[in-house]
């Protein structure tokens, strides 16, 4: 079993910051991606960033230059610095393992966490 948690949101003022931390964990072999996504109350998911395990950063137009996205120090760990936060950028950030391979399985699959809640308010 793969499991995805997500930490770091919490409420922010328009203008501030704040670093959201992903931890992939469980019996994984490989996988190609850790990617953030966020999904507002009435919207649809969005992506919000990408990193490859080759090291290829991918942003969404509405964050690139305010966001950026790093493998962590442990395997499997990605986090997310979000700068210069917007009331649009409220909602449920939701971290995905692209493509996990398990031990011992001959497919692989997206796995989802929870998501953590970010709000920027004044």
């Amino acid at each position: 079993q793969v499991h995805v948690v997500e930490s770091g949101g919490g409420l922010v003022q328009p203008g501030g910051s704040l670093r959201l931390s992903c931890v992939a964990s469980g019996s994984i072999d490989s996988m190609h991606a850790m990617s953030w996504y966020r999904q507002a109350p009435g919207k649809r998911r969005e992506p919000v960033a990408s990193l490859t395990t080759a090291g290829v950063a991918t942003y969404a137009d509405s964050v690139q230059g305010r966001v950026a996205i790093s493998r962590g120090d442990a395997k499997y760990t990605v986090s997310l610095e979000m700068n210069n936060l917007k009331p649009e950028d409220t909602g449920n950030y939701i971290c995905d393992a692209v493509d996990v391979c398990q031990t011992g399985s001959g497919t692989c699959y997206d796995f989802s966490g929870q998501g953590t809640q970010v709000t920027v308010s004044s």
